[in-house]
């Protein structure tokens, strides 16, 4: 890479200490900077004294602290002080011995004016502007005051007094940011002086002072003895005058020549010009040129590196605007380098409308779409001031890389983010959406102001955060709300109730999944028996299968109460044989055929689906799912099917490893005593289905309709651990409670137009446990009770003695109270264990599910009376 030609300057102080109390040099130092170099000042505070945040501090508390952890600030205090004090004493003093009139009170009142001016402007304004303003004022007006009033008078009088208002408007100027609206300020005093003088003292007498003023202004303001040392001082170095307003010659030429040789090296050299002298008027002209002369695709990049870091911004200003306007400059667009510059300028000043429009004249140039969209957006996103309109934003399109400014729009993406979120919460009725949507607003928008905000362009820097802010304000005031909706029609029941449950309301039976998922992974599929007991959810698990098993692997769903009429075996393959066809979409076999070798061709129509049609649908493994298939004994003992049946589809999964069954039902294979089960007992792996887990209940309750939707009802966590105890998880029960609750908030509202919380209470569940409620669940109590009566003797004997003790009984207790033999309770206790309807805590046996509990102490009493 060609090395620049273009010398990098600082003009910065060389200082590499602190300012030292007990060095005399360093008040001459000091006392050097307050006349010669007043943006010293400033620079010492910012680079060695932490910055100039006195101003900032609310109490005299505060005050005290800050200058207690910034003692360079304190010490440069205390140095302006005693500068204010000494130097007109030290002064007044000379010329008196010289012979001249020195009037002490004078003398004295300038001191203690400069030193109260000085604390005050300290508090108010800062550090530097404190000890500038306070040492200028001090030695100027007590040798004012002390020594010329006493020898001059008239025009020379008004040279005096222009010469102090324009050091003190010097000394001002080059310590504030902006030296352009100084100067600006420095013209209008010396005018407004000229006549207040007029006024006062009448024409005549004004006019003289007025002349003089004006002289004394002209002559210190513009300090022409300064300009001439610059003439010989070079562009930089110890001598290159900083308190000038004259332009030196030649400035501009060699500006113009260091910005088109180094564009970068060139802006920061701009920049020490602004920051450290007042030579602004060559860096403006100097700046007007060349982006005049740069081709129009090189425009935008050009004046956004002017705009990465700027002394001061009124340099983009004046790009675009004409200098020394004594109102408000009026901003140009009618060049492209002009329109460039204002637009940027707007984005600092957080004017996105005007920012928008300068950058719509530069539209067509390199980068110039980019720009158009970033202030278009940016001004969307800051007119947004209430959750409503932030959520009705449209979402920014984000600027392809490679972008002029990839930061802005890493944090416009975050807006975006903010916006779905806030949109999210605004149409969400759920609590918890709305909570975990909150969360997720606040953390996009800390990013932007702790992580992102280092690295946003200076330009945008300030609106970004002002709008993060301000919607950081709103996000807290809907945090506030969250929970309060307004439901203004029925609430549709999404509980599933009877039917199984399907698709993304789901949940709970992760266990029981990831155990199939591992079993059906490899190259060879295992049979799986799951038992439980009635509406604990085997059949949602089997219709929900193929969801979570590898696409290869197909599921073929049969619900074996379709067979409970069907008269032979062969009516027996031909309808699993149809459901396979009707799932895989492929040909059933003919009724004829199957009709009369059943067993031969249900073989032949396995084999042909294992070995082509499945590979030509690209699967590679086939599983049966039997439900309800108790069905199978229930027609075996009918002599509907042979008894060696089961040793029959024992043989098809033997016949192939990519072929398994799944049965679900209510036995467990403990309990499948029949010679006709023997086959299978060494062949299946039993899964049992229990109840679910508190978690899975409550995930039930709170999104009966899926994560992705949102449900407008909510539970306290109370309410959720009252049903989990009337339930103990049982699927069909938690559901049914569910739909209760439902109809019973859409009954209180909309038809008794009585006032109802959105978030049920443990008194809305215990309301909903009615006797409409048992009438509905009565398919689940009498299955269980009748499942009861089944298998081990004694059963329903003990559930009616142990149905008034909720905290249950003793073996002892249920051998004294049910009469049964000690061999028939502890069977009939252990088939209860099995099938979950009863367990055991603590040596007492108690009836797990409370509902059913009730159901038996209220129905099954007088049964045992």
């Amino acid at each position: 890479m060609k090395e620049s030609t273009v010398p990098r300057i600082n003009l910065a102080p060389k200082l590499k200490r602190d300012l030292s109390l007990w060095n005399p040099f360093d008040y001459l130092l000091l006392l050097y900077w307050v006349f010669y170099f007043p943006q010293a000042v400033r620079w010492y505070v910012e680079t060695r004294g932490g910055g100039d945040k006195l101003k900032e501090q609310k109490t005299w508390r505060d005050t005290r602290q800050f200058l207690r952890d910034h003692p360079v600030q304190l010490r440069l205090g205390i140095q302006g002080l005693l500068l204010t004090v000494i130097t007109p004493l030290i002064i007044c003093s000379i010329a008196a011995n010289l012979g001249l009139s020195v009037n002490w009170v004078g003398v004295v009142s300038g001191v203690v004016f400069g030193v109260v001016f000085g604390v005050w402007f300290g508090v108010v304004s800062g550090v530097v502007l404190g000890v500038a303003l306070g040492v200028a004022l001090g030695v100027v007006w007590s040798v004012v005051s002390g020594v010329v009033f006493g020898v001059v008078s008239g025009v020379v009088l008004g040279v005096v007094l222009g010469v102090v208002s324009s050091v003190v408007s010097s000394v001002v100027s080059g310590v504030v940011s902006s030296v352009v609206s100084s100067v600006v300020s420095g013209v209008v005093s010396s005018v407004v002086s000229g006549v207040v003088f007029g006024v006062v003292l009448g024409v005549g007498h004004g006019v003289v002072l007025g002349v003089g003023h004006g002289v004394g202004f002209i002559f210190a303001f513009f300090r022409p003895d300064n300009w001439l040392i610059g003439l010989f001082a070079g562009p930089q170095g110890r001598l290159f005058p900083r308190i000038t307003f004259l332009p030196l010659p030649g400035l501009t030429s060699t500006l113009q020549q260091w910005l088109q040789q180094d564009w970068e090296t060139a802006i920061n050299n701009l920049n020490q010009y602004f920051r450290y002298s007042r030579q602004f008027i060559p860096v403006l002209v100097a700046i007007n040129r060349v982006l005049s002369q740069f081709p129009e695709a090189e425009i935008i990049y050009r004046v956004s590196r002017l705009a990465e870091n700027p002394s001061d911004w009124q340099l983009l200003k004046y790009a675009s605007a004409k200098l020394f306007f004594l109102t408000d400059s009026k901003i140009r667009l009618d060049t492209p380098a002009r329109a460039a510059a204002a637009g940027f300028w707007y984005l600092h000043q957080q004017d996105t409308e005007k920012a928008e429009k300068a950058f719509a004249v530069v539209r067509s140039l390199a980068y110039g779409e980019e720009m158009y969209s970033l202030a278009q957006t940016l001004h969307r996103f800051s007119l947004a001031a209430t959750p409503d309109s932030i959520a009705s934003l449209e979402v920014a399109p984000i600027a392809p890389e490679p972008s002029l400014r990839p930061q802005t729009w890493q944090a416009i993406s975050s807006l975006n983010r903010v916006i779905t979120e806030i949109a999210l919460v605004q149409g969400s009725y759920s609590q918890q959406t709305r909570s975990l949507a909150l969360n997720r607003i606040i953390g996009e928008l800390r990013d932007i102001t702790d992580q992102k905000a280092a690295n946003l362009p200076q330009a945008e820097k300030e609106l970004i955060l002002s709008i993060a802010e301000k919607w950081a304000k709103i996000s807290t005031s809907i945090a506030k709300t969250v929970g309060t909706v307004t439901i203004t029609q029925q609430i549709p029941n999404l509980y599933t109730i009877g039917d199984p449950v399907i698709g993304k309301r789901f949940v709970g039976r992760g266990d029981i999944l990831r155990e199939l998922q591992s079993m059906w992974s490899g190259d060879n599929l295992s049979s799986v028996v799951l038992y439980g007991h009635r509406r604990m959810g085997k059949t949602s698990i089997l219709r929900n299968l193929e969801a979570y098993l590898p696409p290869n692997v197909s599921v073929i769903y049969i619900n074996l109460q379709r067979l409970a009429t069907v008269t032979s075996l062969a009516e027996v393959l031909l309808t699993m044989a149809e459901e396979i066809a009707q799932t895989l979409a492929i040909d059933a076999p003919e009724e004829e055929k199957i009709s009369q070798h059943p067993e031969m061709y249900f073989n032949r129509y396995l084999d042909r689906l294992m070995r082509q049609i499945l590979p030509e649908k690209a699967k590679t493994g086939l599983i049966i799912a039997l439900d309800e298939f108790e069905i199978i004994e229930d027609l075996i003992e009918a002599n509907t099917l042979p008894r060696n049946f089961l040793g029959y589809l024992r043989s098809l999964v033997q016949s192939s490893p990519r072929l398994a069954f799944v049965f679900a039902g209510l036995h467990t294979l403990e309990e499948m005593t029949a010679d006709y089960f023997h086959p299978f007992f060494g062949s299946v792996y039993p899964i049992p289905v229990s109840f679910l887990s508190p978690e899975s209940t409550r995930v039930i309750l709170a999104n009966p309709v899926g994560e992705d939707e949102d449900f407008p009802l909510d539970y306290t966590p109370s309410a959720l651990d009252k049903i989990y105890q009337f339930t103990h998880g049982q699927p069909y029960l938690v559901q049914l409670i569910g739909f209760h609750l439902v109809r019973f908030y859409n009954k209180q509202v909309f038809e008794l137009q009585r006032p109802q919380d959105i978030r049920f209470q443990v008194e809305d569940v215990e309301k909903a446990i009615d006797a409409e409620f048992f009438q509905r669940g009565n398919y689940y109590f009498t299955g269980v009770w009748k499942q009861a009566k089944q298998d081990a003797a004694g059963q329903q004997e003990i559930l009616i003695v142990l149905s008034p003790h909720l905290q249950g009984l003793t073996r002892a207790d249920l051998l004294s109270s049910t009469g049964l033999t000690a061999t028939t309770l502890d069977w009939a206790l252990k088939t209860l264990e099995n099938h979950h309807v009863i367990e055991c805590q603590d040596s007492r046996y108690r009836i797990a599910v409370e509902l059913f509990r009730r159901w038996v102490s209220e129905t099954k009493q007088e049964t045992m009376t």
